[in-house]
């Protein structure tokens, strides 16, 4: 599963090594999201903790990323392993779709759909079906 994201550069952790040969560093984007902003946080692992060092926090950054999970002595973990970091372009920016209704938080009801006119039989002939 892979999915990417924007936001701005929180946190940079620096490189913990777990083992002798295991290493992993985590970082935290704001992503902008309704009214209140989300702190997500990311991990890097092995040869990749490095990909973090380019950027500085307050920075414009776009994360690559698959999500993992797993379970150890019945508990439940979640990880986002980042896999590639980028600089968001400024025409990526404006020529980006606004965000969705499920994106916003928003589902419309059925109260909300538009109907023309009166809403007589007559609107179905008009359909082009």
């Amino acid at each position: 599963m892979s999915f990417e994201v924007e936001g701005k550069l929180h946190k940079v952790f620096p490189s913990e090594n777990k083992s002798g040969s295991f290493q992993a560093r985590e970082f935290v984007i704001e992503v902008e999201s309704g009214q209140y902003p989300q702190f997500v946080k990311f991990q890097l692992v092995q040869d990749r903790c490095s990909l973090i060092d380019d950027y500085t926090e307050g920075e414009n950054i776009k994360v690559h990323f698959d999500l993992r999970g797993r379970e150890w002595q019945g508990k439940y973990f979640t990880n986002l392993n980042a896999w590639r970091l980028d600089r968001p372009s400024k025409a990526e920016k404006s020529s980006a779709p606004n965000p969705s209704a499920e994106e916003d938080g928003f589902f419309p009801s059925a109260g909300d759909e538009r109907t023309s006119g009166g809403g007589s039989s007559r609107d179905m002939d008009d359909l082009p079906f």
